[in-house]
């Protein structure tokens, strides 16, 4: 028997992924270019045990026992037990069968990229039981598409690559996460439920219908690329937040073009981006950014001094019933406290009270580690989960 617990963080991409040239492989149309964010506030967390003894593969996602036999998660055992049987690391592991139990510290399948997570934490975790070496963002890839910017850390590009095996369409990171030290990353949760539409059904949708995603895919992403990399190498937040504001209008754009449209922003999304752009113009430039992945949660950047008062104006815009401990999580903060004249200068009504859920404040982070306590584990010695749903 042999036991592994790993965490892998999430990513949000500021260049959308969003369209397949192959659904087997999870190839993208284009390129893309996340942040990778702290394991502190927001991650996957791992445990897999392997054994001669266990009668088949298993898994438990938060909880709960889920079907093993999902073709994404077969394809990363198979891909990782055949480097590891081709390398001659524990060879005689590889037949056998694996316990595996993963839970989110954040909601699932709400448009905060918890797939990308789990199935990065999933290949690192397995890369490390069979002592496999090399790149995994490949493997990752195969489980979610975007799992293969979180085995990464700091601002990471997914290459689409141009090869049928997908052999080239891998993750390298284009800065460490202590590149931009003072970058600060707002997550408001509009929503924890499962979104409507998932994101698998609505890129293929998108791929049939969408006449804007092939403009966006050919025109608009190649250019976006190289300039979000000169401004995150140049440290240059002002053109970063434009750029990252823009694409994910235009990726909203492209799943409003889908037919039937895929709606994933809500009116408090719609809020958030209005609040966004009324502190721009309160600064005078971009001092903060907005981006939505395919769910109604917002991911806000800023710089480390403009937190106060984005989360002063936040609470004053966003008024929420409960005590401000269980409303603002991760990184601690003391907010500013507004001015009456600064709220009407502001130019936004106040939304309805619990709009947002709540806040986690984070930054950049590293990509996947082990955890060495044993402790950490979330299966117990006979290979079944510690904290159980019945």
């Amino acid at each position: 028997m042999k036991i592994v617990t790993c965490v892998a963080p999430v990513n949000i991409a500021v260049i959308k992924y969003w369209g397949k040239r192959d659904d087997k492989l999870i190839l993208p149309l284009n390129d893309s270019v996340s942040t990778t964010l702290s394991t502190e506030h927001l991650c996957a967390k791992t445990t897999i045990m392997i054994s001669s003894e266990f009668q088949s593969d298993r898994l438990w996602l938060n909880g709960r026992e889920e079907n093993c036999e999902n073709p994404r998660i077969q394809n990363c055992l198979r891909e990782v037990r055949k480097r590891a049987a081709k390398s001659g690391n524990n060879e005689n592991m590889s037949a056998w069968n694996v316990h595996i139990c993963s839970e989110n510290n954040f909601p699932t399948a709400a448009g905060l990229a918890s797939s990308a997570a789990g199935y990065a934490c999933l290949v690192y975790a397995l890369s490390r039981i069979y002592e496999i070496d090399g790149d995994i963002s490949a493997i990752a890839r195969q489980g979610s598409g975007s799992a293969c910017r979180s085995v990464l850390g700091g601002f990471v590009q997914w290459n689409k690559g141009d090869q049928d095996d997908g052999s080239d369409s891998l993750a390298t990171q284009l800065a460490p996460a202590n590149h931009w030290p003072e970058m600060r990353i707002l997550i408001l949760v509009v929503h924890e439920k499962h979104k409507k539409i998932s994101s698998k059904i609505g890129m293929e949708q998108s791929v049939k219908t969408s006449e804007l995603l092939k403009y966006r895919v050919s025109h608009c992403v190649p250019q976006r690329i190289q300039d979000i990399k000169q401004a995150i190498l140049n440290k240059d937040f002002e053109r970063f937040a434009e750029i990252t504001m823009k694409d994910s209008n235009q990726f909203h754009a492209v799943c409003l073009d889908t037919f039937p449209p895929a709606v994933y922003m809500n009116d408090v999304s719609h809020a958030i981006v209005n609040f966004v752009h009324c502190y721009n113009k309160l600064k005078g430039h971009n001092a903060l950014a907005y981006t939505f992945d395919a769910g109604p949660n917002a991911c806000l950047y800023m710089k480390e001094h403009d937190v106060p008062k984005v989360l002063g104006l936040l609470s004053v815009i966003f008024p929420f019933p409960g005590e401000e401990d269980s409303y603002i999580k991760g990184i601690p903060i003391n907010k500013d406290t507004i001015p009456q004249e600064m709220q009407a200068a502001f130019g936004m009504e106040q939304q309805m009270e619990g709009s947002l859920k709540y806040i986690i404040h984070t930054r950049l982070g590293n990509g996947p580690k082990e955890l060495k306590s044993q402790n950490e584990h979330l299966l117990t010695e006979s290979g079944v989960p510690k904290n159980l749903v019945v």
